[in-house]
């Protein structure tokens, strides 16, 4: 026990001075974030893209394109510094951290400033100043008139908004349903899961005006509805805010504001094509993506845990204990706290700025090289002693029985199970949507939010995911009889 606890230090001063070294400037005076934006010549806008008439995308010639008041709030930043704009979706209660960790410069999502908030970032001066609504269906419109109606009830919210604050503070015991995404909280309310919905107005009015079954509660008003909304940036950068303040005021002196109200207004507007012509390239492309990250997770998740299963089955002890903790850590932690620590922990700790497509590629390698591990370490004590002990007798060493010998046997015992692995990394990929990797879960939300439908895009993920998977399983039902035969 006493050599455990000595590793176990050991491990962590050698950790620990790997990342001081790694990243020397943890410890450093911040610098304002305006000089590295320099420096790097580029802006890096986050949002969460279903939330029209702030930020959406919708399909221009067959093309996907950001629109909305808050993209062209990001272009005017961009273009005022003589900047390149890069827009960084993804999930709302992720932008904080995504800031904070350095994986975008500024947020710029219809946030509206809180104490809370204030803790963790600065804020520019408001651009914009709306009421919060609350939405009902149409047919329980006239028993749910003023907010004592919505005592007791649920009622839907973006989790981590200023709407759900607002639920808890001026609606007596009322049930709060908070969920990830509007589109999200839409569908609860039309499926009667939730009897009404906090929402901004401009937000509200997007989505009645595609969604007729639904209104506005009549005689609702929040005593704290009033509500700005401004760019987050990160703390202690004056010079950023000096240049971020003086573009919203060039935008209030010109009221640029209606202009952009009117521009995403005319993006939102239906075309007469139908669903799978506007929308059929965001599923296209989040095929491609999750066959990608699904291939390079199993490809080189059994690489790796190779190496581990074989590092478990060593006779050095302190070896068959670093891959027992490594694998019980992975299989023991959820997949999505292993997505973030990737995806914010590569920059905040190692000061890399990797692509939120590669962090979740890490991920599901590291992942699944936990579980392979295990997999091909069960294949190979599957195998007779026996085979292992005529080798070694008639001169072979251990690497070389291993290699012409075992393995050889083991992978046809472990071949089914690593068919199973691909399968349920295939399911697994949609967790790293939440880092904005835009694989088939992702784009069905964007496709939510770009068509005001929160239904229709989740069936036909749910196809899509059923005929890759079955697909898959078909094949390998085909080598395993194959095997078979040969056998």
């Amino acid at each position: 026990m006493k050599y455990i606890l000595k590793l176990i230090l050991m491990m962590i001063l050698i950790i620990s001075s790997a990342i001081s070294y790694i990243n020397p400037d943890a410890h450093a005076v911040e610098q304002d974030q305006w000089e590295k934006i320099k420096a790097r010549g580029e802006l890096r806008v986050g949002l969460s893209a279903d939330y029209a008439p702030y930020e959406f995308e919708h399909n221009v010639n067959g093309k996907s394109e950001y629109a909305g008041i808050d993209i062209e709030l990001a272009k005017k930043v961009a273009k005022d510094n003589h900047l390149k704009l890069k827009i960084v979706n993804m999930q709302f209660d992720s932008l904080l951290g995504a800031i904070k960790t350095g994986k975008i410069d500024l947020i710029i999502s219809g946030m509206t400033p809180t104490p809370e908030r204030e803790k963790e970032v600065d804020f520019s001066n408001p651009y914009m100043s709306v009421q919060q609504k609350m939405i009902v269906k149409k047919s329980d419109a006239d028993q749910l008139k003023d907010l004592n109606d919505f005592a007791n009830k649920k009622i839907g919210v973006q989790k981590q908004t200023q709407q759900e604050k607002l639920a808890q503070t001026e609606i007596d015991n009322a049930d709060i349903q908070s969920l990830t995404r509007v589109p999200e909280v839409i569908m609860s309310l039309k499926s009667g899961k939730v009897k009404g919905m906090v929402i901004e107005g401009p937000v509200a009015e997007a989505y009645l005006k595609q969604n007729k079954d639904l209104t506005f509660a009549k005689n609702v008003k929040f005593n704290e509805g009033s509500k700005s909304t401004a760019i987050a940036a990160p703390k202690h950068s004056p010079e950023l805010m000096n240049k971020l303040n003086a573009t919203i005021k060039d935008v209030k002196d010109k009221n640029l504001i209606e202009d952009y109200k009117d521009s995403a207004a005319e993006a939102m507007k239906k075309d007469d094509g139908n669903f799978f012509t506007k929308y059929g390239n965001f599923f296209i492309k989040g095929i491609q993506n999750t066959i990608l990250i699904s291939i390079v997770g199993v490809l080189l998740g059994t690489v790796f845990g190779a190496v581990i299963a074989l590092l478990k089955l060593s006779k050095i002890r302190v070896l068959r204990w670093l891959a027992s903790a490594y694998i019980e850590f992975l299989r023991g932690t959820p997949l999505l706290v292993q997505v973030f620590l990737v995806y914010f922990g590569t920059t905040a700790v190692l000061g890399l700025n990797i692509s939120a497509l590669i962090c979740g590629m890490i991920a599901l390698v590291i992942n699944c090289s936990a579980y392979i591990a295990e997999i091909i370490r069960a294949g190979i004590n599957a195998v007779d002693k026996g085979q292992s002990e005529a080798a070694r007798s008639l001169g072979l060493t251990y690497g070389q029985t291993m290699k012409s010998v075992i393995l050889p046997q083991a992978i046809k015992n472990i071949l089914p199970a690593l068919g199973n692995e691909f399968v349920t990394v295939i399911k697994e990929s949609s967790i790293v949507s939440v880092i904005g990797v835009s694989e088939i879960m992702f784009n069905a939300q964007v496709v939510q939010g770009a068509s005001f439908d929160p239904f229709t895009p989740l069936i036909v993920a749910a196809i899509l995911y059923f005929i890759l998977t079955f697909t898959l399983s078909r094949i390998m039902y085909y080598f395993e009889g194959r095997m078979k035969v040969s056998d």
